[in-house]
C-alpha cells in the first residue's frame, strides 16, 4: 500500500521531471538510513531483480515509483534506460 499523498509514476517519467537542489531530509540519521537503503536495494536489483518502492519528491511534490535500482553514483541513483533520479531527493525506499 503506498504512502498517503504521493503519486505513482512510471521511471519513464522521471526524465522530465525538474528536482530542486535541497536535501529533503534533515537529520543525519535519515540520511544514514537511506545510504544503507540504498546499499540493500542495489543489491537485491542486481542479485535478484528485485523491485523497490522508492518515495521521493520534486518541484512539484511527493511521488512514487515502483523500479529495480541498477547502479548508484556518489549523487543519484541509476534506472533502467538511464534514467537518474538524485539522491538528495529520496525520502524513503520500501525493499
Amino acid at each position: 500500500m503506498l504512502m498517503e499523498g504521493f503519486s505513482l509514476v512510471q521511471k519513464e517519467e522521471i526524465a522530465d521531471f525538474h528536482f530542486p537542489t535541497e536535501e529533503v531530509l534533515k537529520k543525519k540519521l535519515e540520511l544514514k538510513e537511506r545510504e544503507g537503503s540504498l546499499d540493500r536495494a542495489i543489491a537485491l536489483g542486481n542479485l535478484e531483480h528485485q523491485k523497490v518502492r522508492i518515495y521521493f519528491s520534486d518541484e512539484q511534490g511527493p511521488k512514487v515509483v515502483e523500479t529495480t535500482i541498477w547502479g548508484i553514483t556518489d549523487k543519484a541513483i541509476l534506472l533502467k534506460k538511464n534514467v537518474l533520479l538524485p539522491k538528495h531527493r529520496i525520502l524513503k525506499l520500501e525493499i
